[in-house]
């Protein structure tokens, strides 16, 4: 799974990398410890095929909530979609259909399992070896509130982990390679099938290292550059 990420890029930076001029209208801060339910950007299409970057929050609101409470509950339980599965699942299956989206990362935490050489529960940070931005595979819904507020929420899509991202955790975030953006993305592609043909990488873990972290990252009040600064980590409790 993926439960807190990264983002420390300028918005102009990010509206290079994916080639779009449209901007939402305010710019969010600099992020090393971005949680459930917080603000973040994702790049879509606009009906008119054109790329724009938006924002909403992380964590999928379930289109039949009917109050914000509810709203909030199922959001909270849906920051991930699995990529086995999305297209079925009655909160993620029309978001996947209709509504796909990338979702900008410098890189993204997680926390070892006993899975392998890390002690549990260890955190690590995983980002590119090129330093560019993670490209999450996404999907966003709109919920009208009761008092009729828009509100816009997104869903990162997870897999097996592979490689070494598989000794510290069994799932990873869909990391979806540049030369599929523009299919991905595109309005017009409707069937779940060839939507979840372009989730079948060779090489999911492309470009992906990692290192241990401070468990400071454990706590939501705590942010800085410093969080994803490389930590001597403790010993594994594996016995064999």
């Amino acid at each position: 799974m993926c439960g807190r990420f990264a983002l420390s890029a300028m918005l102009t930076d990010i509206a290079e990398e994916f080639s779009t001029q449209a901007l939402p209208e305010k710019t969010l801060p600099f992020d090393w410890n971005i949680k459930p339910t917080q603000e973040i950007y994702i790049v879509r299409n606009q009906s008119n095929r054109e790329r724009e970057i938006s924002i909403a929050s992380w964590g999928m609101i379930a289109p039949w909530s009917k109050s914000l409470i509810e709203a909030q509950r199922s959001q909270s339980m849906a920051i991930n979609a699995r990529s086995e599965s999305v297209h079925e699942k009655p909160t993620f299956r029309s978001a996947f259909k209709n509504r796909r989206c990338l979702i900008p990362a410098s890189g993204y935490y997680e926390w070892a399992t006993e899975l392998g050489d890390y002690k549990t529960k260890q955190p690590v940070f995983i980002s590119r070896d090129d330093q560019k931005l993670i490209s999450f595979a996404g999907i966003y819904e709109r919920w009208i509130s009761p008092d009729g507020e828009i509100r816009e929420s997104a869903a990162i899509i997870t897999r097996d982990a592979v490689g070494e991202l598989a000794k510290v955790h069994n799932r990873m975030p869909v990391c979806m390679p540049k030369e599929r953006w523009s299919d991905w993305l595109d309005i017009q592609l409707t069937d779940a099938h060839e939507a979840r043909a372009l989730m079948e990488l060779k090489d999911p873990d492309a470009h992906l290292r990692l290192w241990p972290v401070s468990n400071r990252v454990n706590s939501i009040r705590n942010n800085g550059a410093e969080l994803i600064e490389p930590e001597e980590p403790g010993p594994s409790e594996t016995l064999f």
